[in-house]
């Protein structure tokens, strides 16, 4: 088939005007088959093709502003990156809830991203059947409040939470003025300005116990400040006290984790011995101090000290329950 969809492009794109006979004629094809083909390249690929019927032929319409995804013959297949984004949106879509409002906008785009996936030789139900899309440490939560904190934030109007901070296993009441939603590791996270604490805080969405959109106006904060705050240092929590985190590797672990990206702001290099140094700023430890357990004895913190002995200690309680 994509020798066709080569062939009938080339024949489009020589001839002002071509028939649909002409067409059946020199790719030696059916009338039921050119005809699949077109609409294959009209509704799956895109192609800007039009029938005039003053001259009586097929033709590409370069008038045509397309919207959305431009027209490309299909290669032989995706890049990891492409296969990787379009399952994600997929997978994102196909848990959203379709009977809501969303429906009738996330049909035809999960019918688009489908049509997509079966470019080519490659039926939609086999890409589907051959490539496993997995989310390692999902967490299933609802989000009862996600509508008032979206509206809120686009409304520009000031919210009242019940936040459940689970490090403290302590509830809290407090106004906020939120400012943007983040999702990050497979969870929501609302930036916003907390005017009980009277700075910038980070709220993830499933500890939110209540929210309520207040009349009052929100505060606005740049995003240069929230950036300062909230995207200097590892991972998702917040603070401005930056501190550099100094990590070895081990031969062994440097061959994988010299190909990983912890922050865009981290230093690396490899040393003589082949041992891996990875350097990278942070604002609090809790985030980082998971990763870096996951490495196990592959991983040595040099510095901070502070670090150092908030890994020493956890450590410590490790092998207390082993012995």
């Amino acid at each position: 088939m994509n020798e066709r969809i080569y062939q009938i492009d080339d024949l489009l794109n020589s001839h002002k005007v071509i028939s649909f006979n002409e067409l059946m004629t020199r790719l030696e094809v059916s009338r039921a088959t050119l005809k699949r083909d077109l609409a294959f390249m009209k509704d799956r690929l895109n192609a800007p093709i039009v029938f005039n019927r003053e001259l009586g032929g097929y033709q590409f319409d370069r008038s045509q502003k397309l919207v959305g995804q431009q027209y490309e013959l299909p290669g032989l297949w995706f890049k990891a990156e492409e296969i990787h984004a379009l399952l994600t949106m997929q997978h994102l879509l196909s848990h959203l809830d379709s009977g809501g409002l969303l429906g009738p906008h996330i049909k035809p785009l999960l019918a688009r991203l489908t049509g997509i996936l079966g470019t080519g030789n490659n039926a939609v139900e086999e890409v589907q059947r051959r490539i496993k899309f997995e989310n390692v440490g999902f967490r299933e939560f609802h989000l009862d409040h996600f509508q008032s904190i979206g509206s809120a934030l686009l409304r520009r109007k000031r919210l009242f939470i019940r936040y459940h901070a689970r490090g403290k296993d302590d509830l809290t009441e407090r106004e906020v003025s939120p400012q943007r939603l983040v999702y990050y590791r497979n969870n929501w996270y609302l930036d916003a300005w907390c005017h009980l604490r009277n700075d910038i805080r980070n709220f993830s969405l499933d500890a939110i116990r209540n929210a309520e959109i207040l009349e009052t106006a929100s505060a606005d904060v740049s995003d240069a400040q929230l950036n300062e705050v909230l995207g200097t240092g590892y991972g998702i929590f917040t603070g401005r006290a930056i501190q550099w985190a100094t990590l070895i590797f081990s031969k062994e672990r440097a061959r994988w984790v010299s190909a990983e990206r912890w922050h865009a702001k981290q230093q690396s290099k490899v040393l003589e011995d082949g041992r891996y140094e990875l350097r990278v700023p942070f604002n609090d430890s809790r985030e980082l101090v998971l990763d870096i357990l996951r490495h196990g004895a592959q991983v040595e913190v040099i510095a901070p000290a502070s670090l150092r002995e908030t890994i020493k200690n956890e450590v410590a309680l490790l092998a207390r329950l082993y012995q």
